[in-house]
This record gives C-alpha cells, structure tokens and sequence, in this order.
C-alpha cells in the first residue's frame, strides 16, 4: 500500500504563491522512485483535472493549467513531491490532490489540500 498526504494549501491573494507538499508512506514506500507522479486538481462544480506530472527519471510535462506559473518536483530520497505555484490566479482555486501511478494502471490518491486564491 502507498499512503499520500499532501500539505501547503490555504488562503492567498492573487498574485501571490503556494508550495503544495505530497508525502508518501508505507509499505510500497520504498518504491516511489520508480512510480509516475501526478497534481490533479478540482474546483467546485468541476471535473478533476490535471496539472502537472513528473517520471520516474524527473521528466515533467504540464497542462494548460499549470503551464508557465507551476513547477512540478520530486525527491526520491524523501518519498516527496511538490509543487510550487506562482503568480496564482482566482481560478487557481481548487482542491489539489497528488497521485501516484504505474503503467499497468495501478493508482493510489491522497485526500487532497485546499488552495484558496482570493482578495
């Protein structure tokens, strides 16, 4: 099993940054190196969406959403990832959730942190 716990979120004016923390645990926690890496997010009366995803070997790719004002990083020696976002904009708020996943489709969520962009 894989527990994630992320951390970081909160209230901030627009303009400003949030450093959105993943934690990974347990049993399966010695192999996160080797898993794909993902920030999804959802904001009220949306679908979930993806914002940012890291390999195994650190490549990262980016949406729309995140592209341009999100960094995607990861620490293998830590079991954490995280994401620094910049320059946030009111519809930046959303729940953020990190996910962990293989190829075979494997996937395991954690409960999410509510980032909050506002004046």
């Amino acid at each position: 099993q894989l527990q994630l716990v992320e951390s970081g979120g909160g209230l901030v004016q627009p303009g400003g940054s949030l450093r959105l923390s993943c934690a990974a645990n347990g049993t399966n926690g010695n192999i996160f190196k080797f898993y794909n890496m993902h920030w999804y997010r959802q904001a009220p009366g949306k679908e979930r969406e993806l914002v940012a995803q890291i390999t195994p070997g650190g490549g990262t790719d980016y949406t729309d959403a995140g592209k341009g004002r999100f960094t995607i990083a990861r620490e293998n020696t830590k079991n954490s990832l995280d994401l620094q976002m910049n320059s946030l904009k009111p519809e930046d708020t959303a729940v953020y959730y990190c996910n962990a996943a293989t190829p075979a489709g494997w996937s395991s969520w954690g409960q999410g942190t509510q980032a909050t962009v506002s004046s």
